[in-house]
């Protein structure tokens, strides 16, 4: 059933396209977004962020800068006001990766990996334009202009340990990655664009080559491996990042060879000495972010995927950073 909210954003996308000068009356389908409204029409994806970050013009300001790509999006108009703002992009052909994965061979799989290190190495080669500003709130907390980049989660960890819900001794042990992280990220840089959100649901997909990747809102410079943390905790949770109509055919298992099939095709994207540190901190400082915003109340069960499950299960076992390492025969 529709709700109210749906018909408002529905009305807000029709608004949008009559802004562009294009046809409003056509029709428009909600597709599946955690940040924005976005709606596809046969010809035009319709992006709406309802925040006060203006996300989306930052992403426009971006398109200049990205490889003469077929993949790359195709701006057809932006506008809005703080707090509303808008962008609309060219529709292209496929259909989102994670969709399509659950009935794809394994010859199949394997060959759109190929694809998209092509246009993964495309992107991570693009020097980061100086003139776009930096995301209001970052997806971890990491700052590449501190003494030390891990210096934000550090601080994080030592304000959440006043928290009395808390482990003291998930926290130290928290700590204690980010600290062995520290070295490991020394030289961490932002040199190079990164998609920032690489999830199988921001791939475009046609059966044959990737043609588009999708939702360049959390792209910045960044080292490349950062991109690579992202990825990894898709391939280990990929059902919490798709659409609930296939959630239940989404399945890790499906995505075991994902990470050995994209160090077969970029072997720099897994030649740091140090990887398994990084890939350690990253989580860290992605998980105590999340944490820090979705705190434990007291006398609520906490899901499987809360992250202080998440982060519990990192700081003991390495999670799924171990398992992936162990598969790739990396140093450990």
């Amino acid at each position: 059933m529709q709700t109210t909210s749906h018909h408002f954003a529905m009305a807000r996308a029709r608004q949008a396209l009559k802004a562009a000068g294009l046809p409003f009356d056509v029709p428009l389908e909600r597709a599946n977004s955690t940040r924005n409204e976005v709606f596809v029409s046969p010809d035009h994806v319709i992006r709406i962020n309802r925040n006060p970050n203006q996300r989306l013009r930052r992403e426009l300001m971006l398109y200049p800068s990205l490889p003469l790509q077929d993949w790359a999006p195709v701006a057809v108009h932006a506008g809005g006001e703080y707090g509303s703002d808008f962008l609309i992009v060219e529709r292209k052909p496929g259909e989102l990766l994670s969709r399509a994965w659950p009935r794809m061979s394994r010859e199949s799989r394997h060959d759109a990996i190929r694809k998209l290190a092509e246009v993964l190495t495309q992107l991570h080669q693009t020097e980061t334009p100086v003139s776009i500003p930096p995301l209001h709130v970052e997806t971890h907390l990491l700052d590449p202009r501190a003494i030390s980049p891990v210096l934000p989660t550090l601080l994080k960890i030592d304000e959440l340990s006043q928290n009395p819900l808390l482990d003291q001794d998930i926290l130290n042990g928290a700590k204690d990655i980010t600290l062995r992280g520290a070295d490991a990220l020394a030289d961490f840089h932002q040199r190079t664009l990164i998609h920032g959100d690489l999830t199988f649901e921001n791939i475009l997909w046609d059966g044959a080559n990737v043609t588009g990747l999708l939702d360049l809102e959390w792209c910045r410079g960044a080292s490349a491996d950062l991109d690579l943390d992202v990825l990894l905790r898709f391939c280990a949770i990929p059902f919490a990042h798709v659409a609930e109509d296939y959630a239940s055919l989404t399945r890790a298992q499906d995505y075991e060879d994902v990470p050995v099939w994209l160090a077969e095709e970029m072997p720099e994207l897994f030649s740091h000495p140090h990887l398994r540190d990084r890939l350690l901190s990253y989580c860290v400082s992605f998980d105590v972010r999340d944490l820090a915003e979705n705190l434990p109340t007291q006398g609520v069960e906490l899901g499987p995927l809360h992250p202080v499950r998440r982060l519990t299960s990192l700081v003991r076992t390495g999670a799924h950073v171990t398992r992936f390492m162990d598969r790739l025969r990396l140093p450990v």
